[in-house]
């Protein structure tokens, strides 16, 4: 079972730039679909972004052109480069992954295991 660390979140302004890491450990990601969540409080969790283990990507419509997510299976990591960061992207991101499927899916009962999570916090 892998087990997942998220990382790089802050503080920023609205326009700035943040790339968040997820980092494995257990197991190898190469065998993994992937995606980031992300969620405000008192909302739901919603996913952001996917790749396939084939690294082919999906992005919801709200964060499509601005962030950019990644893997580097030798360093065993996922990213998500954030750009244009905006107030409404203030949430908490997570990283979560599935085993043996390689499919671009954002709807959090897809996938089985999960970061702890990462604050990402942007300002007007």
């Amino acid at each position: 079972q892998v087990h997942l660390l998220e990382s790089g979140g802050g503080s920023v302004q609205a326009g700035g730039s943040l790339k968040l890491s997820c980092v494995a450990s257990g197991d190898t990601i190469g065998t993994y679909s992937m995606a980031w969540f992300r969620q405000a409080p008192g909302t739901e969790r919603e996913g952001i972004a996917c790749i396939t283990i084939n690294g082919l990507t999906g992005y919801d419509y709200s964060v499509q052109g601005r962030f950019t997510i990644s893997k580097d299976n030798a360093k065993n990591t996922l990213y998500l480069q954030m750009n244009g960061l905006k107030p409404e992207d203030t949430a908490r991101y997570y990283c979560a992954a599935v085993s043996g499927r390689s499919w671009l899916e954002l709807r959090t009962a897809m996938y089985n295991t999960w970061g702890q999570g990462t604050q990402v916090t942007v300002s007007s």
